[in-house]
């Protein structure tokens, strides 16, 4: 404002390209945020089949797959090219037209000042006034350059953080209102009338039933889809059921906090997924409380100890990204250790033998043997071999159970667990 005092009338002749400047602003900052938007898209979109190619990178080799994998490459990495040239262009042609605006301010305060000095009786402008002014000019669109500079810099931030925040906004599709804290179960399970569907009528899981007494060894088996996994979610509350309800110990698992209900809850998946860090690390999973002492014990019952033993660094041996240093097997006798060391009333191994050759198998059927004892226990298996000492076999299909019983008691009913037998004990 110190300007209009010193000159009203230079003043506003500095001004005139201001209102351009800002229309130029507008359309800087809309059309720079869109970019980076695809800048981040591309960008992900690239690390991601770097990534997926790189671990499958066996598959592409087996299926002489290089070259159009390559092709499929360089495709993603031209979009992300032209995406980056689009906000390079943006950044190039805004800096240029803020300096012309800066000129034509410039040009004007000496054309202005050259025709009052000239043809005005009383001339107000001197040439240390324009002088003066022109220096103004300066002062006022230097730290414009220098603020769209860092709106450069602060867009590819807050596209960055756009995703991060859309993530951390979604809703949670389970509710944790659970008041009833809980310090130990017996391991009792109901399952009353549940069903469920991942779509619109379409039940993956209809009216089941089902009673565990606390102590049980339940295995249940049944084709792909027929529900054995998605029983297990549910009761791990990972998705909610839309009738009926699940009870542990005569409790309603939405009356407990999830973090209680999953304490009580050990839970062995056929996919294992392991952190790059320390054997030792992935079996705590950074949970202080957790002595090396019980890790080695709880290997010790798997089986496990005596492969980790033979490691470099035993228990402190890296296993890398996703455990990429260990065997399929290997790593399922990990994710056992992992359930175990927690000590919980429940256990839960989903086709957790699937992968483990015979010698690991005959291990693991052992440990289980040990580690289900005092303990609920839920087996969900393909190979009946592992299940045939169970005090009680589900078989399921679409959703419903349709046989139950004792392995003996299924192979004399002779329905679908005995055609299963058959198929498998006859190779």
């Amino acid at each position: 404002m110190q300007i209009f005092y010193i000159d009203w009338k230079l003043s506003l002749i500095s001004l005139i390209p201001l209102p351009f400047l800002i229309l130029a602003t507008w359309f800087f900052k809309n059309g720079i945020r869109k970019t980076f938007q695809q800048v981040r898209n591309e960008v992900a979109n690239l690390n991601a089949y770097t990534q997926e190619h790189i671990t499958g990178m066996s598959v592409v080799q087996a299926f002489n797959r290089e070259e159009k994998e390559m092709e499929n490459f360089r495709l993603i990495n031209k979009r992300h090219r032209k995406a980056h040239i689009r906000s390079v262009w943006y950044y190039s042609v805004f800096f240029p037209i803020v300096e012309i605006l800066s000129a034509i301010s410039i040009a004007l305060l000496v054309l202005w000042g050259t025709r009052d000095m000239i043809y005005s009786l009383s001339p107000t402008a001197t040439p240390g006034r324009i002088i003066e002014f022109i220096l103004y000019v300066y002062m006022l669109y230097r730290p414009m350059r220098q603020l769209a500079d860092r709106f450069n810099t602060l867009q590819m931030g807050i596209v960055s953080a756009e995703r991060v925040f859309r993530l951390m906004d979604t809703n949670d599709s389970i509710s944790d209102e659970g008041k009833r804290h809980v310090t130990q179960i017996q391991g009792e399970i109901q399952f009353k009338n549940v069903s469920f569907s991942y779509t619109p009528n379409i039940n993956v899981i209809d009216n089941l039933s089902l009673h565990i007494e606390p102590g049980e060894k339940l295995a249940i088996v049944g084709s792909t889809g027929s529900g054995k996994t998605t029983l297990i979610s549910l009761l791990t509350r990972m998705y909610e059921c839309n009738e009926g309800e699940i009870l542990i110990d005569g409790i309603n698992i939405k009356e407990l906090p999830l973090v209680d209900l999953q304490r009580h809850i050990g839970i062995v998946l056929q996919d294992v997924f392991l952190f790059s860090d320390t054997i030792a690390n992935n079996i705590r999973l950074f949970n202080t409380d957790i002595t090396q002492e019980q890790i080695e014990k709880a290997a010790k019952i798997v089986g496990a100890d005596h492969f980790i033993s033979k490691l470099p660094n035993g228990y402190n041996y890296n296993v890398r990204e996703r455990g990429v240093m260990l065997s399929v097997g290997q790593r399922q006798l990990i994710s056992f250790i992992r359930a175990l060391v927690y000590n919980p009333s429940i256990l839960i191994l989903d086709e957790a033998t699937s992968s483990i050759d015979s010698e690991s198998e005959r291990l693991i059927q052992q440990a289980t043997q040990r580690i289900t004892e005092n303990r609920t226990a839920i087996i969900i298996a393909h190979r009946l071999s592992t299940i045939q000492h169970a005090n009680n076999i589900i078989v399921m299909e679409k959703g419903r159970i349709i046989e139950q019983g004792t392995h003996e008691d299924l192979i004399r009913l002779n329905g679908v667990y005995k055609r299963m037998s058959d198929l498998q004990f006859s190779r």
